[in-house]
């Protein structure tokens, strides 16, 4: 019989999204299910981490370059590199890769930029035009912790 208690430990103090990443291409590209016009950007103001697991899900090359980039707005305005995989060698179905930064190191980079960058995500540079990946982001440590930070969304 499963427990009639319900908790939230790890959905209260955890942002957790999962997107497609099918870029078509092999330039560098921000997570984005359709060839870069949607790209995947979040808000890490009101969290103290950011992290990413990319996994390949269609795979000639898969991803050879992963990098967590800051922007000053959603649109991805003034991107700029925060942290970086460096190169890569992902060449199987199930291969992942995995990256994460502080928002101390998103301010610190922004401040030598000159920017105040207010949201982040996932650059990947595939070594294949039919490369996909499935991509998790997962913003840590809440400064208001609730629970929903992680939700079911079906669609």
């Amino acid at each position: 019989m499963a427990s009639a208690v319900t908790t939230q430990k790890f959905a209260s103090r955890n942002a957790m999204l999962t997107y497609d990443h099918d870029p078509g291409s092999t330039a560098a590209m921000i997570v984005s299910p359709d060839g870069g016009t949607t790209k995947r950007y979040v808000s890490l103001g009101l969290y103290d981490h950011f992290a990413a697991m990319v996994m390949a899900t269609i795979a000639t090359g898969g991803p050879t370059l992963v990098d967590v980039v800051a922007a000053t707005d959603a649109a991805g305005t003034n991107v700029t590199t925060v942290v970086t995989s460096g190169a890569v060698a992902a060449d199987a179905v199930g291969d992942c890769v995995f990256v994460e930064c502080s928002a101390a190191q998103v301010k610190e980079v922004g401040d030598a930029a000159g920017f105040a960058f207010t949201h982040v995500g996932v650059r990947i540079t595939c070594a294949d035009v039919g490369d996909e990946c499935a991509v998790t982001y997962i913003r840590c440590e809440p400064k208001f912790p609730q629970g929903g930070l992680s939700a079911n969304a079906i669609s």
